[in-house]
């Protein structure tokens, strides 16, 4: 079985080294845009928190370039293997949109190399692994389980 902080490791190996893109978003192209661009460019791996990309109805994230999704993933990565807080709830849960919208035509997925595709489909099976029961109280078993099944 997986740690925590093997899965972590692997998510640093492949996506640790990616540069920092200028921008995350469209910035020119609404305020909304800019608006998530300042903040996704006021953060780095170490500086973005949680709370910052937790909500669903405002998560800079949506609007993010898969360039801009790699640069965090280890951070991402790290907020869905932490305990769920009482305000933001489980982060693993938003995280599954990001990896699972579109499907086969999810940019960040055509984006990553087979090996980051590796890293990924990793993490999620050590989530369905060890999260099991957070998972089952999202409701999420069968996306969790499909979404696996698209990165592996």
């Amino acid at each position: 079985m997986s740690t925590d902080a093997s899965i972590l490791a692997s998510i640093d190996t492949e996506f640790g080294n990616l540069l920092r893109p200028e921008h995350f978003t469209n910035h020119a192209h609404c305020c909304e845009c800019a608006e998530h661009d300042e903040l996704l460019r006021s953060r780095d791996r170490d500086t973005l928190r949680v709370e910052d990309v937790c909500n669903p109805g405002w998560d800079p994230l949506c609007f993010c370039s898969p360039e801009g999704l790699a640069y965090f993933f280890p951070s991402l990565a790290r907020f869905a293997l932490a305990e769920a807080e009482s305000r933001s709830g489980w982060y693993g849960d938003q995280l599954l949109f990001h990896l699972y919208s579109g499907f086969e035509e999810n940019r960040f997925f055509r984006y990553c190399a087979p090996s980051q595709r590796q890293a990924v489909a990793a993490l999620l099976a050590h989530l369905i692994e060890a999260r099991a029961e957070v998972i089952e109280a999202y409701g999420a078993t069968d996306e969790f389980l499909r979404c696996h099944d698209l990165w592996k």
